[in-house]
């Protein structure tokens, strides 16, 4: 299973901190539009995001929901036929939520850089410091923690669980 150290932090404006992501990325921005729809599912997450009408992931993944940078473990499988996929989902699982996001990327080395504006809930960036097979999560954590100062981001603006544990609480 692929691995990777995440943070997710609330933001007042992605303004100032694409400037800064733009500053010190190797790639981007990248626009994309994501469609997640959560699925019951009893160790962990199952999403399917649909990209567009041909194409979408199904994304298993198992992570804490603690506040600060975290271990990631995650799975995805790319569809062409995602309404068709999600159809089969729907009916052995059940949907468990959905979220909808604008969200403009950029690549700093290994680390994705996710500015989201999340319908219903504001702006967000996440960062996803991916792993190498046999890597400590404690050098990625050194990672998040150094490209959290670069954006502007402190640890008081750090918060636990998913978009979807968000859109459930509001």
């Amino acid at each position: 299973m692929a691995r990777n150290i995440e943070i997710k932090a609330r933001v007042e404006s992605l303004a100032a901190v694409m400037l800064r992501a733009a500053a010190i990325a190797d790639q981007g921005p990248i626009v994309i539009l994501q469609d997640d729809t959560f699925y019951h599912c009893l160790n962990g997450r199952l999403k399917l995001r649909k990209l567009s009408d041909h194409e979408g992931d199904l994304i298993f993944y198992q992570r804490s929901d603690l506040t600060g940078p975290k271990t990631s473990n995650y799975l995805i499988s790319k569809t062409t036929q995602p309404d068709q996929l999600a159809q089969v989902l729907l009916s052995s699982f059940g949907i468990s939520g959905r979220v909808k996001k604008h969200r403009t990327l950029y690549l700093a080395g290994r680390t994705r850089i996710h500015l989201d504006r999340v319908e219903g809930l504001g702006e967000f960036v996440e960062l996803e410091v991916v792993l190498a097979q046999d890597e400590s999560p404690a050098a990625g954590i050194r990672e998040a923690h150094s490209l959290m100062a670069q954006l502007g981001i402190t640890e008081q603006q750090l918060i636990a669980g998913a978009y979807l544990d968000l859109i459930a609480r509001a």
